[in-house]
């Protein structure tokens, strides 16, 4: 079970960082806006990259774990 559930973490991770990263690359690219993503003081580059970072968090905690159990 616990295995199960660093196995969905790690996917999400690595679906997260795609989204992120092919996000900041189109809209670096000019084909959306992201400006769309800002607010207050925070940049819309910001949220996006951000979203980026979260799932190369997440990922390397799945990672971590499911190495740590298997030992």
């Amino acid at each position: 079970m616990l295995v199960n559930i660093f196995k969905f973490i790690t996917a999400l991770g690595i679906f997260l960082t795609a989204v992120g990263f092919f996000g900041l690359l189109l809209g670096l690219l000019g084909v959306f806006n992201l400006d769309i993503f800002a607010f207050g003081l925070s940049a819309g580059i910001r949220v996006v990259g951000s979203v980026a970072i979260a799932g190369c968090l997440l990922g390397a905690i799945g990672y971590w774990a499911k190495e740590f159990i298997d030992q």
